[in-house]
């Protein structure tokens, strides 16, 4: 398997969505892209969704933050990928 680049990196920080709503997850990780984009662009992000196992019913931050990834965010990002346990996601912003 040839190594990827994004998932051997270093994050430059991480965001916990553990324990937030849907609606207080998709702003925060919007935030949290918007800060780092402005601090540092190129930055390798790490956004913890978890699996889903505290959810009642169906995973729902880990599917909302992915079509956030899909949709809205990806202007901002240069790559995004799982993470090696599942449990989130590593983001790459752009560089300006």
């Amino acid at each position: 398997m040839l190594p990827d680049p994004l998932l051997d990196a270093v994050p430059d920080a991480t965001l916990d969505l553990h324990g937030m709503t849907v609606v207080e997850a998709r702003r925060a990780v919007t935030a949290f892209v918007r800060l780092w984009g402005g601090r540092k662009p190129g930055a390798v992000l790490h956004v913890i969704t978890g699996k889903g196992r505290g959810s009642a019913g169906r995973p729902a931050l880990r599917p909302a933050v992915r079509r956030m990834l899909r949709t809205e965010l990806r202007p901002a990002l240069a790559d995004w990928t799982m993470d090696l346990d599942e449990g989130g996601f590593l983001l790459q912003l752009r560089r300006r």
